[in-house]
Order: C-alpha cells, then structure tokens, then sequence
C-alpha cells in the first residue's frame, strides 16, 4: 500500500515538474524561435537573414527598403518588449503597463512633449526618409503579426499585447536617447540656486566652461592616421558611455543592398547603424554636452495662462494629458506651453518653460541611412548636416588613410545669454537666435598630428564665433589617452582595446599626493589622517577594484568636493556632483587661492581623516583589507524578468565589482559604464572588433542573452563579421504574392 502511495505521489511531482517545464517552454522558451527556416513575407524580392556566432543577424536584400524591413523584423525577434518598452517611457505610457510606480516617468515625458514631437517630426520628413521608416515599421509589425501566440515572457507577465509599430515610434526612440544625451536643466537649476544662497563668484568657478587643460582637437572615440599603426591605415576606437541596462542598449546587426554595405551597432526601435563601419569608412561617436536646453523664468498666471513676453500680454497653450494608470483611474495633467517651451518646474513660485533644441521639427530629419551609405569624408559630412540631434562628437576614419572629426546636431545661438542658469523670459532678450550654422561648427580633418581624440571634454576653440556654455566633462580622460596615444610610434587595434581598459586616475593620484604632503605638513594630523597618509603614499593611482589605496582615494575625493561646494554655497555643497566637478576641485586644490581657504594643508589633512574615518564605518578598521571593488560595483538587472522572487536572478548580471572610475579612460561607475566597445582597422574590412555588455538577444535561453558578458568583463572583443559571415542559422524571407 505504501508502495502504490509513494508511486502515485512520484508520478504527480513527475506530471508538475513535467508542467511546469512546458509552462517554461511556453513562456519563455517558445518567443525565441523562428530564426532559421522560411516565411513569406511582404518583401519584393528574398531576403535572407544569417545568424552568427553571437546571434548577430546579417541582412542581405535587394533592396535598402527590404533591408530595413528584415532589420525591423530581425531586431523585433529579439528585441522586441525592450523596443515597446523604449517608446512607451519616451511616450509616457509606461504606467498603462507597470502601474502608479511608473507615474513620475510618465510625468516627465509628457512635460516634455515628446510623443507630440514625434509626431511632427514624422509629418515634417522628406518623403524618402519616411519611407524608410515606414519599411522598419513593417518588419516590425510583421513579426507582430506573425507570433501574437507567442510573445515574449513580459508581456504575458505584465497582461498586454503591443499595439503596431508605427515610423513615430521609431523617432520616439530617438527622442529617448536625445533626451539621455541632454538633460542639464537641472544643472542650469543648480547653479541658479547654488549662486542665490551662497558666494557667486565662488560658484561661478564651480561651472566653468572649460579648465584650460583639454587638448585640442579633442564616451571616448579616437583615431590615428596610418602614419601612426602598424598597418599603415587609420584605426579608430570607440566605446560610448551610457547607464547600465539588460537587455543592453545596442543591437548589433549587418545591412546589405545595392549601395548599403554597413555594420555595426544599432538602437532598438531605430533604423539603420548608429556606430560601426562600412567598405569605406568607420566612424564612432560621443555626447558633445553642449547645452541644448535654457529655463525661462515666466511672468504666468497659471489660473488663466496669460503671460509677459517681450512686454506684452501673451497667451500660453494648453494641453491637457490623460495618463493611463494599471489598475487606478487615468490620471490628468494640465501643461501650458509659451513662446519659450513647456512649464516644467517652479522656483520660488515662478514658473520654469524650457526650451530644447529637440522640440524644433522644422526640417527635421532622418538622415542615418546616408550616413551607412557615406564613402568618403564629404559625403559623411553632408550626412550630418541634416541630423537634427542628439548633439554629438562623431569620428571618423577611411580606407584612403584620412581620419576626421565633426561636431553635428542643433546647436541654439544665445546673444547675451550662456544658458547657465534660468533667464528672465518676459523680456525676449534672451531668446535663440536659431542655431549654429553647421559649417561654424567644429570639424577638424587629417591632423598634423596624426591624432584626434573626444571624451566628453569641451573641445569648441576658444574663440568660437558664438557663445559656448555646456555640462563638458573634466578632460582627464582625454588627456590620458592622449598621453597613452603619445608613448609609442605604431599601433595596432590590440593596443586601442588596452587603452579602453586604462584605469588610471590623474584626477584621484594627484589629491593622494596632495593630501600625503599636507599630512606631512602638519605635525598636529591626528592618527586617522597619518594612517590614511601612510595608505596613500605608495600607490599608483590605478582604480583597481582589489585597491584598499583606491577606495580611500574615492572617499578622499568626495569629502574635497563637498567642502569646497559647501564653502561655495552652504545649503547645496552636496549636491554639487556635475560632469566637471573633478577637474574643478583638482584645480582648486592646486592653485591654493586664499579666496577658497586660508590653509588648504589643513582642508587636505581634515579630508583625508575623514576619509578614513568613512572608510573604516563601511569596511572595518583594517584599512589593507578594504577594496575599491566594494563601492564600484554594477549590477544589470531585466526591469521585469529580473523582479521575479526566486528565478529573477537568472535574467541579471552581477553586482559585480569593477576597476576603473569616473576619471578613467575606462570609466566605469555604478550608474554608467561602457555601453559598447568598437575597434575598426582601416586596413581590413573584416577586421573590426566590438563586443557589449550582455548578448544580442533579450531571450533568456537563446543562447546569446548573455553570452558576451565574461568577455566585456575582461575587456575582450568579437571579430564583427563583414566580409566574410559564418552563419549558424539561416532565416528566408520569401515574397508572398498573395498580398
């Protein structure tokens, strides 16, 4: 009897684990399917979809609209909830899906007005460009169509089905990363309030336009002539900065038609390569960190939206937004908009309008698909002229041996006006004058040097014909791959992958040896700063995560920041965390002035002290065992699959502790790091190397979820594939004559 009763109980745990693993097989398993095989699709001639080693889809048609429409349907396949996802924050509709936790983002994207911007932007572009758009937005919703029964996992967990893709989602995706790349209203804001409660002129040393310490010409990107490698030909190095995300933020994907022969990496949601390579050239590109956005102080009155502008009563628009909410009535915001822009925030009970270079579509336009066709320098140029943002530094290399640089993107003419903090909008005298003529901008080609480099510094000379004024980071990273650049005569693509992984800190070596010396200085240092003194004496200023010297280094750097922000401005001294703060507080610290402290050997020794003191709460009193590793730590968690108890963990990466820092050419903090790192050698088409964090597919059990990760990790590289594919699935597009 016993016998039958634990035979019966084996075969119901047999049939639920059997369940549950069809449940899985279902869920999960199941939408990651249809990669290889045949489908009639809506194209006009076959296309064929090859799959590599790392899932990476290369794409051959007879036509760039076929293309398109596979790349659509490609990155759809493995993409496609974090595409949904992407357009529905930028759209602010995440809370429909996610619940009132959502709410403040879509708060933030409505204020914004981007849904009503990409709207317009589709209606203002040429008819060829909406074209190509319009053939993504097919292969998007093919593939919707195709595989309704057999949606990714988040959808079945979160309850919805997507609505068809449409050419505004594509530029809302767009907008998203515009909006990644800019941003700095609140740093506007900061300063404004920073100057109001404390000492200005201290405060205006705080935002300086640049230091005086970046090389000229100039994320990190970079190139050498071929007078300057071992083969003879430009290299060009790349590895763009952004926050941390799973799945990753680039979509890796090879395009092939008559007169489009391109690689590299893509923005889900988006057409076309953003980063890569074709036959001819290589370009890469960062964040420029211009200021492409002003706050307006408005004389409104909010009851009736009447408000002054250039001494005249004017009307604000309304716009009213409902805002769906999962399982709560819709929500309902009243926005009023005036010459200058959106209302976005209060300051002492004034209402702030922005203005943003994005919300201009006049002429607006799409022009990422010429880029992929661009085959020499002026044609690339040309290209960029009509990108309307995000503002960037875009560089670029050819198989002719020339390398270049250009800056590209809307830039706003101020007269008067540098945009640092809110202006007086009432009067108009403040209000852009249009933008940057691109020829103005800053472009630099074949340089005697041999050598171009951008890291986010203020590279604009100092004698533009407009004003500058921007977020620019401190030019520590740039000025350490210029000096990596400078220590030998050859290079080769191996050697811009070991300068990616650098993790020299000029800005944190240089405070160490600073406070070291003030220590010394004073015979009244108390023990905590004698022993943090002794720590720092011998190091060599590298972030390594295992580093007890680093981790005090780190901690020494905050307690300077945050007393020279406070003797600046008392109430907001911790808030003062900009891009340029580093180089800020470095060059403080070096020139001693009086008008800051009266004995900096002293705010060094109390620094250091404290440091040690903060160190030894978070990691215990024996300082040889502390490592850096312990507050550098990054952690890639799936927003959905990532939350769930007990399995969550199988969809994330990490925490796990990094090298470098803020100030290093790899710069790597727990907020952003590395989104992509990209080598191209101009002497071999089929020798550019590049890898992402993660892995091609958001499927969990594709295979390619994850399967880059120990090589970013460890600062490795994948051939991209390009003139010669290895394909391990085969996908067949196939007219379909019916339609």
């Amino acid at each position: 009897m016993w016998k039958r009763i634990l035979r019966l109980f084996n075969w119901v745990l047999a049939l639920a684990a059997a369940g549950v693993c069809a449940a899985a097989w279902w869920v999960v398993w199941r939408p990651g399917g249809g990669l290889s095989g045949e489908a009639q699709a809506p194209v006009a001639g076959e296309v064929r979809v090859e799959r590599d080693r790392l899932g990476v889809p290369h794409i051959t048609a007879a036509s760039i609209e076929d293309a398109l429409f596979a790349q659509g349907y490609a990155t759809a396949q493995d993409r496609l909830w974090q595409m949904d996802g992407l357009r529905r924050l930028a759209a602010g509709e995440l809370a429909e899906i996610a619940g009132k936790s959502a709410l403040p983002l879509d708060l933030r994207a409505r204020q914004l007005r981007l849904r009503w911007l990409a709207e317009q932007w589709a209606a203002a572009l040429p008819a060829p460009q909406r074209a190509l758009l319009a053939a993504y937005a097919r292969g998007v919703n093919f593939f919707l169509e195709q595989n309704l029964n057999r949606l990714p996992p988040e959808f079945t967990l979160l309850g919805y089905a997507p609505r068809p893709w449409r050419i505004a989602d594509s530029l809302l995706c767009a907008l998203e990363m515009d909006r990644t790349l800019s941003g700095n209203w609140e740093h506007d804001l900061l300063k404004h309030r920073m100057a109001r409660a404390g000492e200005r002129t201290l405060v205006e040393q705080l935002f300086p336009p640049r230091l005086g310490t970046e090389p000229l010409p100039g994320s990190n990107a970079w190139t050498l002539s071929g007078a300057r490698t071992a083969t003879g030909k430009p290299l060009l190095a790349n590895d763009p900065h952004l926050p941390w995300t799973q799945p990753a933020t680039w979509h890796l994907v090879h395009l092939r038609a008559p007169g489009l022969n391109a690689a590299g990496a893509a923005l889900p949601g988006i057409p076309g390569i953003i980063i890569g390579r074709n036959e001819r050239i290589a370009w890469g590109i960062t964040a420029l960190q211009f200021d492409n956005m002003d706050l307006y102080f408005e004389k409104l009155d909010a009851r009736i939206g009447r408000y002054e502008y250039k001494g005249q009563a004017a009307q604000a628009q309304r716009a009213v937004e409902r805002i769906h909410i999962k399982g709560e009535k819709p929500a309902e915001i009243s926005l009023w908009i005036t010459a200058h822009g959106p209302v976005i925030a209060e300051e002492d009970g004034a209402p702030l309008a922005l203005s943003w270079t994005a919300a201009q579509a006049a002429g607006a336009e799409f022009p990422i698909v010429d880029l992929n066709r661009a085959r020499n320098w002026q044609e690339f140029r040309e290209a960029l002229r009509r990108l309307p943002g995000p503002n960037i530094n875009v560089l670029y290399a050819d198989t002719d041996g020339n390398t270049g640089w250009q800056v590209a993107g809307r830039l706003p003419v101020r007269e008067g006006f540098d945009g640092s903090e809110p202006a007086d909008g009432s009067s108009g005298r403040f209000d852009w004058k249009g933008f940057v003529p691109f020829e103005q901008l800053p472009s630099y080609f074949n340089p005697k040097s041999g050598l171009l480099v951008s890291a986010n510094h203020n590279a604009f000379p100092e004698k533009a014909p407009y004003l500058v004024s921007g977020f620019f980071s401190s030019p520590d990273r740039a000025v350490q791959i210029t000096a990596l650049l400078n220590r030998k005569e050859k290079f080769s693509a191996d050697d811009m992958l070991s300068i990616q992984g650098d993790v020299y800190s000029a800005l944190h070596h240089g405070l160490a040896r600073a406070a070291v010396e003030a220590v010394k200085r004073r015979e009244d240092s108390n023990e905590a700063a004698r022993a943090g003194a002794q720590l720092l004496a011998g190091w060599d200023g590298q972030m390594r995560k295992d580093s007890a010297a680093a981790f005090l280094a780190h901690l020494l750097y905050q307690h300077l920041r945050r007393a020279i922000g406070e003797r600046a401005s008392p109430k907001y001294g911790a808030a003062y965390r900009t891009f340029l703060a580093p180089g800020v507080v470095a060059r403080i610290v070096r020139e001693r002035k009086n008008e800051w402290f009266e004995d900096f050997d002293l705010l060094l020794a109390n620094a250091t002290a404290d440091a040690v003191e903060e160190g030894r709460r978070m990691q215990g009193r024996r300082m040889e065992k502390w490592r850096y590793g312990q507050i550098n730590r990054i952690a890639l968690a799936h927003p959905v699959m990532g939350r769930i108890p007990w399995l969550g963990r199988y969809f994330n990466f990490g925490p796990v502790e990094m090298d470098g820092g803020a100030t290093t050419v790899r710069a790597v903090t727990e907020a952003y790091g590395p989104s992509m790192r990209f080598v191209a050698d101009l002497s071999d088409p089929g020798a550019a190397r590049i890898v992402i964090p993660t892995g091609v597919s958001g499927h969990r059990f594709s295979g390619h979820y994850g399967d880059q990760w120990e090589t970013y990790l460890n600062g490795g590289s994948f051939r991209l594939e390009f003139t010669r594919v290895e394909a391990r699935e085969t996908l067949r597009l196939i007219p379909d004559k019916r339609r």
